[in-house]
């Protein structure tokens, strides 16, 4: 996937999610984070793309399952991007995504991992601040 093919995806996405089609939007988002081309991306791209789905405040009070699927197919490549540049926000965001697919022990896991990485480095951070509510809400 080149990277103007990447950039036309997000752009489609966008484009639903605006038009309030969110279940086209994420089932978008699935399709694009489940195609191993996606992982061939620059890792600052992938997160970029990643934290727009990621990061999206919802209005319900539970998530349908076409956004758990998407969270879903987000976890591989957050797995890798944590496991190859420990950034606590990677750790962050597939966290999150463990949370809505049931995980609460693994999403501990990378909640800790991203706030042990991220209080070492800024402990005043706001990063910091919501890692450590994430761990207290798991």
């Amino acid at each position: 996937m080149a990277a103007e093919q990447l950039l036309q995806a997000v752009k489609q996405i966008v484009s639903l999610a605006r038009a309030g089609q969110a279940e086209q939007a994420y089932d978008a988002y699935r399709a694009l984070f489940s195609d191993p081309a996606f992982r061939t991306h620059p890792a600052e791209d992938q997160r970029r793309t990643l934290k727009l789905m990621v990061h999206t405040k919802r209005r319900e009070n539970f998530a349908p399952a076409y956004v758990v699927e998407a969270h879903r197919a987000a976890i591989a490549p957050l797995t890798e991007l944590a496991a190859a540049f420990g950034e606590p926000g990677d750790f962050e965001m597939l966290g999150i995504c463990q949370v809505l697919n049931g995980d609460e022990k693994g999403a501990a896991v990378s909640f800790r991992a991203g706030l042990n990485i991220e209080r070492a480095r800024n402990p005043q951070s706001d990063l910091c601040g919501a890692l450590m509510k994430w761990v207290a809400s798991v």
